[in-house]
């Protein structure tokens, strides 16, 4: 606890700074997030307000669900 950081977080306890950048900035949203840990030329930058997931690939939501429920279990409680 509180000596991670990058796309999973800050795990400190306080939500507010769980979008810091490796430069060390804290975005207000997901795409400029993954944007700055995006790797020059290797997939396209998100664009601002990405579609929902579960929306755009509705058939892989309940594997996303039962892989995202690994996160929430007791390890990372």
């Amino acid at each position: 606890s509180g000596q991670v950081r990058g796309l999973c977080g800050t795990f400190n306890g306080d939500q507010r700074d769980d979008f810091t950048t490796p430069e060390g900035d804290v975005e207000p949203g997901v795409a400029a997030f993954a944007n700055a840990f995006r790797a020059a030329g290797a997939c396209p930058a998100l664009p601002p307000g990405a579609p929902d997931p579960c929306q755009a690939f509705p058939g892989s939501r309940e594997r996303a669900e039962a892989a995202c429920a690994v996160l929430l279990g007791p390890p990372f409680q």
